[in-house]
């Protein structure tokens, strides 16, 4: 019994290699799996064989360019296999996304956030995710996984929504919330951790596979995703509470209560407070209208002297900030994404500040420090990547069982 079950997980690993392979890379031959993969010819020919029997992946020809010869068969997901839909929960907004099983987008709405209760914004996402399925036509059982995100604090193992920026401490279980129509499909992470992602999927195909790196989202919000690589193991993605990480002991109030969280001196209410010399002690505003940093970055690279105080010393709690990060995790690339980078020609100065004050960059030297205009690209990236690795599995595993009891 031990021997077959030894035997079935590690052909439902090297399964997965495979999918994620055709996932990563597009349609594939036999011989490019087996080499991309590192299996061998026989095993591909025993997976790719069983994962066709239960309708994941299909077989198309391609004819070589000369016109002669026999057509290399290639192999690729099956697009009516399932469907995923991701929720990209913002301030003022959700969008829905469909997505085939091939990862291929085919609808996509955005609607207003609802103001008000926890459960009229439930009720809007669960009306969200019903028109979904009605305007593709299709239904709910044909959707593999939901994927939702947001800003705020997200418990690592459950889809729920410990404080957000809109609701405060008001916990969303979207499990128990969404109920017997979707709650059992559903999957929440925090919209950074999903940037993380993104980032690590896009240097993973480029020139530097492997390499940790941190994401730090700026706007209404100040949010922190890493992607790690440790020893003989995948990619270990985190978000660590970053906006409310203590930047001052007793500082200025943060949205989250606290006092002197880096969001309180960083995130757009904070350089608003600044610029205008309001109390430390006002209650911050849920949210700043870009206008209105706009009017303030204007000031700023006029020479108006609030005005360039409050950038610099919002880019001062982001650099202390990434201080933290770099004394915990050791160097490794940041990139800089959200709203927030159109000021970054305010903020750098500030940033370098903090970073400079402290022992690890004295000893080590400055991080890359990058800037990344697509934070949107990078979220849906990063859904599609996280919910497909655990659709792949889930559908290898419930589909593909009996094949391999009879073999």
């Amino acid at each position: 019994m031990l021997a077959k079950s030894s035997t079935e997980l590690v052909r439902q690993q090297n399964s997965a290699l495979v999918l994620s392979v055709l996932r990563r890379e597009g349609r594939l031959s036999h011989t490019q799996i087996s080499e991309a993969t590192g299996l061998s010819s026989a095993t591909i020919s025993a997976i790719t064989a069983d994962l066709e029997r239960s309708a994941i992946i299909e077989k198309s020809e391609q004819q070589a360019p000369t016109g002669r010869g026999r057509p290399r068969v290639l192999f690729s997901q099956r697009r009516d296999c399932g469907y995923l839909i991701t929720v990209i929960i913002s301030s003022d907004s959700i969008q829905y996304s469909l997505v085939d099983y091939a990862g291929t987008l085919l609808d996509r709405f955005t609607e207003t956030r609802p103001e008000g209760s926890r459960e009229a914004f439930v009720a809007a996402i669960s009306a969200g995710l019903d028109r979904t399925v009605q305007r593709a036509d299709i239904g709910r059982n044909q959707v593999l996984l939901v994927s939702l995100s947001s800003k705020g604090l997200v418990s690592p193992s459950e889809p729920v929504l410990v404080w957000s920026p809109m609701l405060g401490s008001e916990a969303v279980d979207f499990r128990v919330a969404l109920g017997e129509n979707w709650g059992d499909k559903v999957v929440l992470n925090n919209e950074t951790l999903l940037v993380a992602k993104a980032l690590q999927q896009r240097q993973a195909r480029g020139a530097q596979p492997g390499a940790s790196l941190a994401a730090i989202s700026l706007g209404h919000s100040i949010g922190l995703g890493i992607a790690r690589t440790l020893p003989e193991k995948d990619a270990e993605i985190s978000a660590p509470n970053f906006g409310h990480m203590l930047h001052i002991p007793g500082g200025a109030l943060c949205r989250c209560g606290a006092r002197g969280c880096i969001e309180a001196y960083a995130g757009f209410y904070a350089v608003l407070r600044s610029a205008f010399e309001v109390r430390a002690d006002t209650v911050p505003a849920k949210i700043v209208p870009l206008a209105e940093v706009d009017k303030i970055a204007a000031l700023a690279r006029q020479g108006q002297r609030m005005a360039v105080l409050a950038f610099r010393q919002a880019g001062v709690a982001l650099g202390n900030g990434i201080s933290r990060l770099l004394s915990l995790y050791d160097h490794m690339s940041i990139f800089i994404t959200g709203p927030g980078i159109r000021y970054y020609d305010l903020l750098q100065a500030g940033v370098e500040e903090g970073l400079a004050q402290t022992h690890v960059v004295r000893l080590s030297g400055m991080p890359r420090l990058e800037v990344v205009v697509d934070e949107a690209a990078l979220v849906f990236e990063g859904h599609v990547g996280l919910a497909f690795s655990l659709i792949d599995r889930d559908i290898i595993a419930l589909r593909t069982p009996l094949q391999a009891a009879g073999e």
